[in-house]
């Protein structure tokens, strides 16, 4: 295996383990899953915007943290779905920041509050889940995304990783 893959293997795994712990700190206070949901981890999902690698790191983040927080199957496998559908827009976009923050608002608000509301029989509305699920991304991509863009951006500290 050359350097090049080790390299990208080596993000990649980064970004993932970076995904599973910011998800669990959400666990532990009750908002990584459910009809409202604030995953810090979802900041996270503009890195693809500064490094292909997150597009595989974000959806294996997903899947293993979906998994050890006890997720349905449904769950883990629509959640990261959802999560590698925007991963994978937000890069392709990579030059339109405007996308790259609204791709994970649409996809998990598309395709979260349908599993979450039939997989574990929804204690609020389906609408409720879907304003859940809404805010919850609007929060974390909208914000907490918004930071870390501006501080990655500044600091270029991706453009040190390639060399």
């Amino acid at each position: 295996m050359n350097r090049q893959k080790m390299r990208f293997i080596a993000h990649a795994s980064i970004i993932a383990a970076v995904y599973v712990l910011l998800t669990y700190i959400s666990f532990v206070f009750g908002l990584a899953s459910g009809a409202v949901q604030l995953r810090i981890s979802e900041a996270l999902t503009v890195l693809p915007m500064f490094i292909p690698a997150a597009v595989p790191g974000l959806f294996v983040g997903c899947v293993i943290a979906n998994l050890l927080s006890g997720c349905a199957v449904w769950d883990v496998i629509f959640g990261s779905i959802a999560t590698f559908a925007a991963a994978y827009v937000t890069k392709r976009f990579a030059q339109r920041p405007l996308i790259g923050f609204i791709s994970p608002v649409f996809f998990n608000t598309l395709i979260v509050p349908p599993v979450v509301y039939y997989v574990y029989g929804g204690t609020a509305t389906l609408i409720a889940t879907y304003i859940g699920v809404f805010a919850g991304e609007v929060l974390s991509v909208g914000i907490f995304g918004s930071v870390l863009y501006y501080h990655l951006k500044k600091t270029r500290i991706f453009e040190k990783w390639s060399k």
